[in-house]
């Protein structure tokens, strides 16, 4: 007696019958599945640092998991973006960005990474520089100093919180729109020890990070002007660099990015969710409180922006001549 095997569902009939054979594949991880880390490659409790935990604090709880803030410094902030620029591309490993990591310093000193390589997520937040003066300076307004500069080059000492640094460059620019040789530029260490100087008398004027509103505010210093396109809301009666010297624009910024290859998807999430965190007046107040505005700017239009500045402070070094050493 010959005995049939028994028939096979129709399913796996058809799927055979066709030269089809299903395999079952694990489903891909949703993202992120671990803890995310923002790289800072600077010291902690600078603007940048206290900018990241902000944001950590504020996208962590959207993200269903912990955001852990990372201090990698050295090397003008190249060590650790470099460290993200390495990582794998997979949304866990994320860096905050400034001018001296991506515009600016790149452009001064072998870079470890292609700056533009990187996916830019989104820019957080922006901050004018603030030129600011000694209490007893004569020239009281932009006019006088403008005036005395073209009258008397190499008279009035600017600042500068290191050489490449953006207050160093805007200064620069403030020379080169004006003609060369009109001020003297004394380097220091950083941003206290310029603005010190100035308070001290030691120095005449600084382009200042906005650090130095609390100086303004207690009437250390003098607030001459500020470097954005239109005047700052927190001081409206303090005119714009360029409502003088056309052009003159200078601004600081922070930003986040990821390695080359970050998807699409997570990007644009990540740019959303820093703008939704971006839009909640807690945030925006915290972010005044060290001087910066909420600013964000999503993928293409803050990579946009990013090659602008670039192309500015390329020419200004160029013109300038100006090396690190």
């Amino acid at each position: 007696m010959r005995h049939h095997p028994a028939p096979r569902p129709l399913g796996r009939r058809l799927l055979l019958g066709a030269g089809i054979v299903a395999v079952a594949r694990p489903a891909r991880a949703a993202w992120p599945d671990r803890p995310v880390r923002i790289v800072v490659p600077f010291p902690a409790g600078g603007g940048v640092d206290l900018t990241a935990r902000m944001l950590a604090e504020a996208i962590a709880p959207g993200l269903g998991q912990p955001v852990v803030v990372e201090n990698r410094s050295g090397a003008g902030g190249a060590i650790g973006v470099q460290a993200v620029a390495q990582a794998a591309p997979d949304g866990h490993a994320l860096a905050m960005t400034s001018p001296s990591t991506v515009t600016i310093g790149p452009q001064l000193r072998p870079s470890p990474y292609d700056p533009f390589a990187l996916v830019h997520v989104s820019r957080i937040c922006t901050s004018p520089l603030l030129l600011v003066a000694r209490r007893d300076l004569p020239e009281r307004d932009l006019a006088a100093l403008i005036a005395r500069a073209r009258a008397n080059p190499a008279t009035l000492r600017v600042a500068n919180a290191g050489v490449g640094t953006v207050t160093h460059l805007a200064a620069e620019l403030f020379n080169q729109r004006l003609g060369a040789g009109r001020f003297l530029h004394p380097s220091y260490r950083g941003t206290a020890p310029a603005l010190t100087d100035v308070v001290a008398g030691n120095a005449d004027l600084f382009f200042s990070d906005s650090s130095a509103w609390a100086a303004v505010e207690q009437g250390q210093v003098r607030l001459i002007a500020v470097t954005s396109a239109e005047r700052w809301p927190r001081s409206p009666d303090t005119p714009a660099m360029q409502e003088a010297v056309p052009g003159l624009v200078a601004m600081n910024w922070y930003g986040m990015a990821g390695p080359p290859g970050l998807p699409d998807g997570i990007a644009d999430r990540l740019a959303q969710m820093v703008a939704e965190a971006l839009a909640r007046p807690e945030l925006r107040s915290r972010l005044e409180g060290i001087g910066f505005d909420a600013a964000p700017l999503a993928r293409s239009a803050f990579t946009a922006f990013l090659r602008r500045e670039a192309e500015t402070w390329r020419e200004v070094i160029t013109r300038g001549n100006i090396r690190v050493e």
